[in-house]
């Protein structure tokens, strides 16, 4: 079975539709990708609301410990950067590479969620610190995955494995200071 073609009219035609289709999953897909991205900030948002006035307000602190209103602007960036790199995989064409980056990259986003809802949300310094250091790995992992498959998604995680990175050490630093937490 198979398409038959009339004329170069009919086929400008054909053409078209399935470049329309093409467009508007793209768009989807895009917003499906900051959807699912954006849902796990916010879920993580609410969990990190209850406990940063009170709980880690109180909380010893190391000198390099940024002001509070400092997190909500970088993680809007980092989460808006995973999701369009992310994007980009989804686009790629379909393979066992492709799906295992986009698992691992599921992996990572249920981890980045877990360490919020443990630090912030139990209140536990040091079980955080050993869900951050899986979450450093997946992201790393992520990256790499994303870089042989897109080289531009890879680097769109760079700044997210950064700044992990550094919330590990504050998050190691939290924990040392407050042994008793």
């Amino acid at each position: 079975s198979g398409i038959c073609i009339v004329s170069p009219h009919s086929l400008r035609v054909v053409w078209m539709t399935e470049a329309a289709h093409a467009g508007r999953s793209r768009v989807l897909s895009f917003w499906l990708s900051i959807a699912l991205t954006m849902a796990v900030s916010v879920i993580g948002g609410l969990a990190t609301a209850h406990s940063v006035d009170s709980w880690y307000a109180g909380l010893n602190k190391p000198s390099f410990n940024p002001p509070n209103w400092v997190f909500a602007p970088v993680w809007t960036m980092l989460y808006f950067l995973m999701a369009i790199a992310a994007w980009r995989i989804y686009l790629g064409p379909e393979s066992r590479s492709r799906r295992a980056a986009l698992a691992l990259y599921g992996v990572q986003l249920a981890l980045n969620l877990g360490w919020s809802l443990i630090f912030f949300g139990l209140r536990s310094p040091f079980p955080a610190l050993l869900a951050l250091a899986l979450l450093l790995m997946a992201i790393v992992g992520t990256a790499v995955l994303f870089w042989r498959l897109d080289r531009p998604a890879g680097l769109l995680l760079v700044p997210y494995a950064l700044w992990s990175a550094f919330a590990f050490a504050l998050n190691l630093e939290i924990w040392r200071l407050n042994p008793l937490r």
